[in-house]
């Protein structure tokens, strides 16, 4: 074997040995003992008998920890998408190949969004066995998360010298609008509460390409949708019976400009619709409409057309991760000439903005009218709960006065903008963040319910 060969393991060998802060203590120990000794005749081979038993005692607890060169197997599962807001689960799993248990210390490099700069997993594993430390992790932003390596150190109970074992393996993954959240607001979920808002099916038959059966031949059926195969079997006349298109085009419009760029719960108020425009599209799949969405502010982007294809949620998904905001004020006409471009079937429009004051509603009102006499607009903004909490706190000074008074007076003003909306008979959803997406999906029932599109 190469002569460098050998020191280089030798020198990999020596920087995984770390040794504990007892070893140093008892080896202070043994200095003052042998000082003491050149004083006291009879301690000297008292000395020399307890530091040879400590050398030897840890050079059997280097032994233990390195008599098997890959003692510890580290295994880390990251997600290959992490849902962005939502609780994402991240597993290390250690097989410990030693036959004696071993105590063991986790340190994994966390991306650095997460400004988490002491995390630390300390636990003990049975010899010849396997544990898995699962935690969780809740990202607050939507982009690309790198994961550095895992560090893992072990020592046995002696607890003198450490080993430390390193798991290279830096990982990239993404973060995504909150797909986690579709479970809860999955089929069996929406057609309750459709229940609850009475929705019924209605079948009738129309000349559409939708089909639906093969029923016998009355009169007055179109004998172009006579079926000659199934004659031929049933020796009667059959015919094709279809039903009238029903799927709707529902549209999520999600406004980039400044205002969304509130935060609340570590979350912006973008980052809520965009989240939200995800679950509310997988509804309207689920209930045979098609969505579609794109983002405004100066100008359009992240445009999908409403379809109802296989793959429709997940060409959704994708566009809603490069939503982004500039941070500038956003421009409705802008709006106006996308929707009158690219949008020619009456449709429902979700649009998610946030109005700071009336003059900034009544700046864009024309607009919104303009869009709301070709499609359904239904316009979602928020309210601040921390003003609403101020609003409702009991005041004793003058300056809490003077803060609740102004905390009721913007609270006036939203409920002001939803009777100006509604004036024009633009129908409108004041919420709070956190209830947004619920609010949003018993609307769009509503609306379903009440065949308004």
């Amino acid at each position: 074997m190469p002569k460098s060969s050998i020191i280089n393991k030798l020198i990999k060998a020596y920087q995984s040995i770390y040794l504990n802060p007892l070893f140093f203590y008892i080896l202070l120990g043994h200095v003052v003992l042998f000082v003491l000794s050149f004083f006291i005749k009879e301690l000297f081979l008292f000395g020399q008998l307890l530091l040879a038993v400590f050398v030897g005692v840890v050079c059997f607890d280097i032994f233990l920890l390195f008599k098997n060169r890959y003692g510890i197997e580290v295994t880390r599962t990251i997600p290959e998408k992490l849902s962005n807001g939502d609780k994402n689960i991240i597993r290390i799993e250690l097989k410990n190949k030693y036959t004696i248990p071993v105590f063991i210390q986790i340190i994994d490099e966390i991306p650095a969004q997460f400004q988490i700069r002491n995390f630390s997993i300390n636990a003990k594993i049975e010899g010849q066995s396997t544990k898995i430390f699962p935690y969780d992790l809740v990202p607050t932003q939507r982009g690309q998360y790198l994961f550095g390596n895992t560090h893992v150190f072990v020592k046995s109970i002696l607890n003198l010298v450490t080993k430390k074992y390193t798991l290279e393996k830096e990982t990239t993954t993404k973060t995504y609008p909150s797909f986690l959240k579709l479970k809860q607001f999955d089929l069996k979920t929406i057609n309750s509460l459709s229940s609850a808002y009475g929705v019924k099916k209605v079948r009738r038959i129309g000349n559409s390409f939708e089909f639906e059966q093969i029923k016998e031949y009355v009169q007055g059926d179109n004998i172009k949708d006579i079926n000659w195969k199934a004659t031929a079997k049933k020796n009667q006349l059959m015919v094709n019976q279809f039903v009238d298109e029903k799927a709707q085009n529902v549209y999520m419009l999600i406004d980039r400009g400044r205002t969304m760029k509130m935060p609340f719960n570590g979350l912006s108020l973008l980052d809520y619709a965009i989240n939200a425009s995800l679950i509310v599209s997988n509804v309207v799949i689920q209930k045979q409409d098609k969505a579609g969405l794109f983002s405004f502010s100066k100008n359009i982007n992240d445009y999908v057309s409403a379809e109802r294809r296989n793959h429709q949620l997940g060409m959704i998904l994708e566009a809603l991760y490069n939503v982004k905001t500039n941070y500038e004020e956003t421009d409705f006409g802008v709006l106006y000439s996308a929707v009158k471009q690219h949008i020619r079937q009456r449709s429902l429009l979700l649009l998610y903005t946030n109005f700071d004051s009336m003059d900034a509603l009544e700046r864009q009102m024309n607009y919104l009218r303009a869009i709301n006499k070709t499609h359904l607009l239904i316009v979602v903004f928020f309210k601040n709960t921390e003003i609403m909490e101020l609003a409702n706190r009991t005041v004793s000074t003058e300056q809490e006065v003077i803060q609740k008074t102004v905390a009721e007076k913007f609270i006036y003003d939203k409920e002001l903008m939803i009777l100006e909306l509604s004036k024009y008979g633009v129908n409108s959803i004041l919420t709070t963040p956190q209830n947004l997406t619920i609010d949003t999906i018993n609307k769009y029932i509503e609306i379903k319910s009440k065949g308004l599109i």
